[in-house]
Formats: structure tokens, sequence, C-alpha cells
């Protein structure tokens, strides 16, 4: 029906729904640092406000990297995002996000052996804020941030507790 630069809108029947163009992937980072969790807060304009996520990144989304190893991408997206540098990537498979509307999926992965090499941020207009937050203390920055008016994105469910 449509396709840009990163998405295409398609049409198999009756069903309409979104991928990503080019063979784009996505990597999805979990790091936790000594009790406590690296999340990202980026204004997101599908949602029209900011929203809490943990780090993420396209995996071979410039014409010279195509063929990129999804863990070389997470490296380089939580370093880029945190500013911390993993010393590795444990691959935890592939997840879908919301398959009765995207087609898309991420691969998630679990940083070891962080390093704190800068502030992090993004590149060049990302304007990403990093948040450090303590494991035991998630849920009420997750309240704070809902307060404020933040999306919470989906895969923060990694982290829910029964009460």
């Amino acid at each position: 029906m449509w396709e840009g630069r990163f998405v295409t809108a398609k049409r198999k029947g009756r069903w309409e729904y979104v991928s990503r163009s080019r063979g784009i992937r996505a990597a999805v980072i979990l790091a936790i640092d000594e009790g406590h969790v690296l999340l990202v807060e980026q204004y997101r304009v599908p949602l029209g406000k900011n929203c809490i996520e943990l780090p993420a990144g396209l995996v071979g989304d410039h014409d010279d990297n195509s063929n990129e190893d999804a863990s070389v991408a997470a490296i380089r997206e939580l370093e880029e995002e945190t500013g911390y540098l993993a010393e590795t990537m444990d691959d935890c498979g592939e997840y879908y996000s919301s398959p009765g509307m995207l087609s898309e999926s991420f691969v998630l992965f679990r940083a070891k052996n962080l390093i704190k090499t800068g502030d992090g941020g993004g590149v060049d207009g990302e304007n990403i804020t990093v948040h450090r937050v303590a494991l035991d203390s998630l849920a009420e920055f997750i309240d704070q941030k809902r307060a404020e008016r933040a999306a919470i994105d989906a895969k923060l469910l990694l982290f829910l507790q029964p009460k």
C-alpha cells in the first residue's frame, strides 16, 4: 500500500499491517548493573509524548551495514543511548511486540560486564535521557513517570512482580 524509508504498510486480504522496510531489524537491550536497570526516555512522535523504554536500536538500517550482526548493533546502541559499553551481549531470542498489527520482531539481548564510558543521550536529534534505576524502586519510578504523563513501553513488563 505504501513504503517509506523505515516502514511499509501492507494489505493481505482484508488485513492491514505494518512491517520494517528493507529487512531492517531491531535489537533491545536488557542492561542491569549492580542492582540497577538502565532505561531511556525519549519523545516518541506516534505517541506525542515521552516514553520510558529499554535501550534499543535498529539493525542494518544504513546501506553500508545492511548485513550487520544484531549483537554488534546492540553493543553500539547501548553505548550511544546510555553511555555504557557491554563486554558481551547474550542473545535471549526473538520476540514480536504487537503481532496483530506489526510483523516487526526484535532480538532481546542481555548486556554483561558494563563499563561507563560517557553520558549517553543518543546521536544527533535523539535527545535521550538516561535513567539508572534501582530494581527495588522500579515500580515507584514507573508510577512517577506515569504521573508525569510519560508512556511506558510494554517490554518493561519483564520487571512486573506480583504484589
